[in-house]
């Protein structure tokens, strides 16, 4: 498919990925791992991915500040411009608003494509036909236009949307309402009903539309970033970020916004994607024919199955008696825990860094 002018990729890179512990850590988050032991990172497959559907200048990374210097190590032919550095992390909303106000200078009618950078993505022709489709509604229509995935389980770690059946052109159909994560009772009515899809945190915009929204919905960040106009695109750019952020409110662009807007849609997709945020994900993207996963590892199994480990190549791990577990070894850290309880890693990773002092951060 053709290269799409006057659109620009806006990939999201500034969360830490707890869920990852003890492999992702705060120095280097897991956007910056080769998660999958493919030879490439998230960051870079997700750069990858955008590289066949905008021109390579129109690509932009928003991180936390700390992290620039693995963005430019990773995408060595990215321009300093091309990084918006966050000081401080304050939600989805925040990045929106920032890339919009800042692309509005280089193009005021340009369309956005926002998505995060942990996402696995294994059909990548049907994941670029369905961008193809949502950047001409977007552009052509006031639209606030976002990528739902047709659910395959009744999943509780995922936000969904319900959408009207009646399509607004081929592929598209108006949003009726966002769920966050629901109990599994509720996820299971959602997946029997047949019109709710998981939310997958992709969006789909042009500049005039999302500028309207952000007035309209989230004035006071708006006008924050209203404030650094002729700034953005120059030298004296992350001075002003750094002041606005130290006030700004922390929301998500969902919660902030999509919930109340009266224009937004979704294509209903089915693209091969995983939010790639807990070991369990990563273990049923790895999953093979054997009786265990294993990543980056040298393993002895004995009567022991069903299990993910991740090691080191060089180091000899022995399982005995052991099923449904998460074996996951680094350097300075040795987590097991159950994979039914993927979920707690993060509460767990937020007490050893109460009780250690940062040591395991």
């Amino acid at each position: 498919m053709k290269i799409l002018k006057d659109t620009y990729a806006i990939i999201l890179a500034g969360g830490i990925g707890s869920r990852f512990w003890p492999v992702s850590r705060v120095s280097k988050p897991k956007q910056f791992v080769d998660i999958l032991g493919t030879g490439r990172t998230l960051i870079q497959d997700a750069y990858d991915r955008f590289l066949n559907i905008v021109p390579a200048e129109n690509i932009f990374i928003i991180t936390n500040r700390n992290y620039e210097h693995l963005v430019k190590e990773q995408l060595p032919f990215i321009s300093d411009n091309q990084i918006l550095g966050e000081p401080l992390g304050k939600n989805t909303a925040a990045c929106a608003a920032y890339a919009a106000h800042k692309i509005s200078e280089i193009s005021e009618k340009g369309v956005l494509i926002v998505a995060p950078s942990d996402h696995l993505i294994q059909d990548n022709n049907t994941f670029i036909h369905k961008i193809h489709v949502a950047t001409k509604y977007a552009r052509e229509n006031d639209a606030l236009v976002t990528l739902g995935i047709k659910p395959h389980r009744p999943d509780t770690g995922y936000g969904y949307i319900q959408y009207e059946s009646k399509e607004v052109m081929p592929g598209i159909n108006k949003v009726k309402t966002f769920t966050e994560k629901p109990p599994l009772e509720l996820a299971e009515k959602f997946l029997d009903s047949g019109d709710f899809l998981w939310n997958s945190g992709m969006f789909v915009w042009s500049v005039p539309t999302i500028l309207k929204a952000l007035n309209s919905y989230l004035p006071e960040l708006n006008l924050s970033f209203s404030e650094v106009k002729g700034a953005y695109n120059t030298a004296i750019e992350h001075t002003h970020i750094d002041r606005i952020y130290t006030s700004i409110t922390s929301i998500s662009i969902d919660n902030g916004l999509l919930e109340k807007a009266d224009n937004v849609y979704v294509l209903p997709s089915d693209f091969g994607w995983s939010d790639l945020g807990t070991w369990k994900s990563v273990h049923e993207n790895l999953h093979n024919d054997t009786s265990n996963t294993v990543l980056n590892a040298n393993l002895h199994a004995i009567n022991a199955n069903n299990n993910l480990v991740v090691s080191d190549k060089h180091k000899l791990v022995v399982l005995k008696d052991l099923d449904g577990y998460f074996v996951i070894d680094t350097e300075d850290a040795l987590l097991i825990c159950r994979k039914d309880q993927e979920q707690e890693v993060k509460e767990i990773v937020a007490n050893i860094r109460k009780q250690y002092k940062g040591k395991y951060n």
